[in-house]
């Protein structure tokens, strides 16, 4: 999506900018279909009174007041509507960067420079908020609504993260679990967890859903049967100790690194090593054990 704004007013005057989405959706999309012929299934608009279809220039917005009692609103008093921002991105503020909170930023857009005219304002707000560490608090209009936004840097680009305004963040206090005791050790291990499992760089991350959807539509594209895809096996709900629970993950989260050595978890793990210890025990006395095993009358079998 590119929507063409003529200028990001702030101190510095106006920057000719167009906003481009910084985010791409790679989601597969399906149609609906009759499965007798594969006919396209479209959605029909009907009126909910008459029964008839109705084409695009029949319809029209209305907000529902009550039930059985909806106001028409027309694009032309919509248009009328005070909304400074309509063709402006306009800077309000400056904050630090770590004083907004992340559950108020959404969609990611870059700003690009409109030409060369707005080549040298675009550099000197980026190389002032790059060197002042803040982010600039802007208000723009984007289809239709007046929205908030946070202007911040990557790299050498711009960029405007939309902002949920106040009274959209719902308080986290009614989603609270009810108090419980946690002893040290349990933090302990959970910490020991996160060190085990920490990670520098998260770009190595795949979509293994996606991959396997893709190669499922291609198999079906080329008449091929397609192949199962290996799924993990299902967790049972069966309530089970919170260390036991952290220290097997911690033993896998190392055994997926490749990582050797003694268990550097916050319990010794006795009974796995004693079980460990049997299968380094020498065959001669197993064989002793067998033969006692076989009842009488029979021969051991032999290779």
């Amino acid at each position: 999506m590119t929507c063409e704004y003529s200028p990001v007013s702030s101190v510095n005057g106006t920057i000719p900018i167009r906003l481009l989405a910084a985010t791409e959706d790679h989601s597969v999309r399906f149609r609906r279909i009759h499965l007798e012929d594969m006919g396209r299934v479209r959605n029909r608009t009907v009126c909910e009174i008459d029964g008839e279809e109705v084409t695009s220039a029949e319809i029209g917005k209305g907000y529902e007041v009550a039930k059985d009692n909806v106001i028409p609103i027309s694009d032309d008093e919509l248009a009328d509507m005070p909304l400074p921002t309509a063709k402006a991105i306009d800077v309000v503020a400056f904050v630090d960067r770590d004083s907004i909170d992340p559950i108020r930023l959404g969609q990611t857009y870059y700003l690009e420079a409109a030409g060369e005219v707005a080549a040298k304002p675009y550099t000197l707000l980026r190389k002032a908020l790059e060197r002042s560490s803040k982010a600039a608090v802007a208000k723009y209009a984007l289809r239709g609504r007046e929205r908030l936004g946070l202007l911040s840097i990557k790299d050498n680009a711009m960029v405007l993260h939309q902002m949920h305004w106040p009274d959209e963040i719902r308080d986290p206090a009614e989603l609270a679990p009810a108090p419980v005791e946690l002893d040290e050790g349990e933090i302990e291990g959970a910490l020991a967890l996160m060190d085990t499992m920490a990670l520098d760089d998260v770009s190595g991350f795949r979509d293994t859903y996606m991959d396997a959807l893709e190669e499922l539509i291609e198999a079906k594209a080329e008449g091929k049967t397609p192949t199962a895809p290996k799924t993990q096996a299902k967790r049972s709900g069966q309530v089970v100790d919170l260390m036991s629970a952290l220290n097997e993950s911690v033993q896998q989260a190392k055994k997926s690194r490749g990582e050797n050595g003694e268990d550097a978890t916050v319990h010794d793990m006795p009974t796995r090593k004693k079980t460990a210890a049997k299968k380094t025990t020498p065959k001669s006395p197993a064989k002793k054990t067998t033969a006692k095993k076989t009842p009488s009358g029979r021969k051991p079998r032999t290779a």
